[in-house]
């Protein structure tokens, strides 16, 4: 039976995985250094954790379920004691991208992450509708990606990362360049970067007088239809209006070169500010 050893278990992020493991094919050793982490464990799923050295001991994988700012200081922690073939899984990309796990070519590096269920979904069951995270009732896709590595663990990470982000439609595979590319950048500093700005609007409509429950339900319904027609979940166009409203307002709102937050170099140094 494969043995895993789960770094962070009782953490937000830890117990979802710690949950997502039960009944599962395998063998998990749950690590946690905090008192509420290790309670939380103990009176929600009766799962009693372990130290770092018994977790280690006849370990196949380790996951490392911690912040991204902790990473390189768990594997520091515990780098003598990782034995050869050992797989070690991330679940961000950006520790690994900065450099933060050890030179260990013996390792196998293992990254993946969450794309989130999409807001174009056919949930009907209200607890997976309002499972906006994932990991607990809502289907969503994942990517992942093979750091280093013998080819044939790509298997064996991506069965992993199906059960940690359980149920799971689609699986990506992409690199880690590529996986930096998305998060932080697609996802994070364009996408968080707009939406904030969105509600900066919200609250702008409300200041001139717009009532907010009003004002909320008019751009959410806008998102959606909107939404659908851009990325072509639909099929539709825009009125003379609204395309003239794009044309003037674009400008506007974007600097004409907003597109080098993805370029190599911008990536580097928002990983580098997150880690």
């Amino acid at each position: 039976m494969t043995k895993i050893a789960l770094f962070g278990a009782g953490g937000k992020m830890g117990y979802r995985l710690s949950t997502n493991f039960l009944g599962s094919r395998f063998s998990v050793s749950h690590v946690e250094v905090s008192e509420a982490g290790v309670d939380r464990l103990k009176t929600g799923l009766g799962i009693v954790a372990v130290s770092a050295d018994d977790a280690l001991d006849g370990a196949d994988v380790i996951i490392l379920a911690v912040p991204d700012t902790h990473i390189g200081k768990v594997m520091a922690s515990i780098n003598g004691k990782v034995q050869s073939g050992t797989m070690v899984v991330a679940l961000d990309a950006a520790a690994p991208f900065a450099g933060h796990l050890p030179e260990r070519p013996d390792l196998t590096y293992f990254i993946t992450h969450p794309c989130h269920p999409p807001i174009f979904n056919d949930e009907t069951d209200m607890e997976a509708k309002n499972d906006h995270f994932g990991g607990y009732k809502a289907k969503q896709h994942i990517v992942s990606a093979l750091m280093q590595g013998p080819e044939n663990d790509y298997a064996k990470g991506e069965e992993i990362a199906k059960l940690i982000w359980a149920p799971v439609m689609r699986s990506h595979r992409v690199t880690v360049e590529q996986m930096a590319l998305l998060e932080p950048g697609l996802s994070e500093t364009v996408c968080a970067s707009l939406l904030v700005v969105m509600k900066e609007a919200v609250d702008e409509v409300v200041a001139r007088g717009v009532d907010r429950q009003a004002a909320m339900d008019f751009l959410l319904g806008h998102m959606n239809v909107l939404g659908a027609v851009i990325f072509e979940e639909t099929q539709g166009v825009f009125s003379d209006a609204c395309n003239k409203a794009i044309e003037f307002g674009k400008p506007v709102l974007m600097r004409d070169d907003w597109k080098r937050v993805f370029e190599p170099e911008e990536i580097a140094a928002s990983i580098k500010r997150i880690t």
